[in-house]
């Protein structure tokens, strides 16, 4: 079967997307399809796929597995990329409203090919969690963004072996049993934040994470590291802005605002 597809990145982080409004991809295919598409030696290649499907409810449904296969509740970049890729189907306007497995999304396709999302209220806050790692000590927090972060503030992030401890840190007992993503945030100047993640589902370091980059600077706000909206510079290089509602470290009113872009459309034989 032969099915047409969008490839899209999104401040790195890339995925293929398919319009599934007519299911011509059974559920049953989704995680191997995601395997296969995503491989970046025998097919596409990605971080993820990305079904867009109908909904009952609302303007579309997201449905999002990483390259490995495992489904995932939320990306915040995939996200953006099929607000995106609904936006130049013309299945909405600019301004929208989705499904994910993780709750209801708001998002606008802004000028020079950024998109905005509404996120919803992040879960699961703990703080100051002491891990030990290869007899390295890391001083954690934790939050969920639609799917589980680890936030780490160190002093150089380039220096850090991201694949080592991102990988140690992702599978650690603490985090059982669905283990965690893994950022390693240096506070920058400028209400700056550089960001580089440990991807739970790809496993290895991304180029960037909208959830990740999300906790980052979230964590960032609670700890007065940084003030909102929050820059971030990911791995990739691309710039994201994060902003934020926090009263007494309730968070509230989250917004994820960065680049999405098509980079090329095809058909692929799907087996």
């Amino acid at each position: 079967m032969n099915v047409k597809f969008s490839k899209l990145t999104a401040a790195g982080n890339d995925f293929v997307l398919i319009d599934n409004r007519k299911n011509i991809v059974a559920k049953k295919d989704y995680s191997n399809i995601a395997k296969k598409l995503c491989n970046r030696k025998y097919s596409i290649g990605a971080d993820g796929l990305i079904l867009l499907e109908k909904s009952a409810a609302k303007d579309f449904k997201m449905k999002y597995f990483n390259s490995d296969g495992s489904h995932a509740s939320m990306c915040g970049n995939g996200g953006r990329s099929v607000a995106k890729f609904a936006y130049s189907l013309g299945v909405v306007d600019a301004k929208m409203t989705f499904e994910t497995d993780a709750g209801i999304i708001n998002a606008e396709i802004l000028p020079c090919d950024n998109v905005k999302l509404d996120l919803y209220d992040p879960k699961d806050l703990k703080q100051n969690i002491k891990i030990k790692v290869d007899k390295k000590k890391f001083d954690v927090d934790f939050i969920n963004t639609g799917v589980p972060h680890a936030v780490i503030f160190v002093d150089d992030v380039e220096n850090i072996n991201v694949f080592k401890y991102g990988r140690e840190i992702r599978r650690h007992k603490t985090f059982a049993p669905a283990g965690t993503n893994v950022d390693f945030v240096e506070v920058a100047k400028d209400n700056t934040l550089l960001v580089r993640t440990y991807e739970r589902g790809v496993e290895d370091e991304t180029l960037a994470c909208g959830t990740g980059v999300t906790a980052s600077g979230i964590i960032s706000v609670l700890k007065g590291f940084a003030k909102a909206p929050v820059n971030i510079i990911a791995r990739g290089g691309d710039k994201l802005s994060v902003s934020l509602r926090n009263t007494n470290n309730i968070v509230k009113n989250v917004v994820l605002e960065g680049p999405a872009v098509i980079s090329f459309k095809g058909i692929v034989a799907v087996h």
